[in-house]
């Protein structure tokens, strides 16, 4: 069942099919946070994402109470949203050598991540109110403050400290191999 295909007849299917979506997202997320955790170098930092690895799963629980209240098997559909953020969250944070340049890569990767889901779960709780179930609502908009919360907590941690300690560090003295090797695919040297 896609976003835009026939399989979507009603609102009520539009709105089990993005219950599902955040169900994956979920099930992605808490796949992805323990890497996150392991690559993480600042103690906040990691605390912060070991925090909100339980919660994570704590989410997960209530997404599986809200599910049963409206008699369904809890299942996720394949999110390309979540798919891509996470993809390149990985990419950058691959990318990034310097451990304390990643700390701000990571935060800014969980921050995309947590914008993803304050945008489901602020849309799935004004649905479910909307559908009657204000059991289900309320089930969502505990976890959309949990992300609320979350977001708030990374983007403090990042203008606190992570942001400037990224700001200082200066690039490492390139070797004379090095300085050939980009000038060959066209990389000015930076000193």
């Amino acid at each position: 069942m896609g976003w835009f295909s026939d399989d979507i007849e009603t609102f009520e299917h539009l709105f089990v099919h993005s219950l599902q979506d955040i169900y994956y997202a979920e099930r992605q997320i808490e796949k992805s946070l323990p890497d996150m955790i392991a690559k993480a170098s600042d103690a906040e930092l990691k605390r912060g994402f070991q925090m909100h690895l339980k919660q994570t799963k704590a989410q997960i629980k209530r997404l599986e109470q809200a599910f049963k209240k409206l008699k369904r098997t809890p299942q996720g559909t394949r999110c390309p949203a979540i798919d891509g953020i996470l993809e390149e969250a990985r990419e950058i944070a691959g990318d990034v050598g310097d451990k304390i340049v990643l700390n701000a890569a990571l935060i800014a990767a969980a921050q995309a991540v947590e914008h993803y889901e304050i945008t489901r779960y602020g849309t799935l709780t004004s649905w479910a109110k909307l559908l009657g179930r204000a059991d289900v609502a309320k089930l969502l908009y505990t976890n959309l403050k949990e992300e609320k919360a979350t977001d708030k907590k990374l983007n403090g941690i990042a203008k606190r400290k992570i942001n400037k300690k990224a700001l200082a560090r200066k690039p490492k003295k390139l070797t004379v191999e090095e300085r050939f090797e980009e000038a060959m695919i066209g990389i000015p040297a930076l000193g």
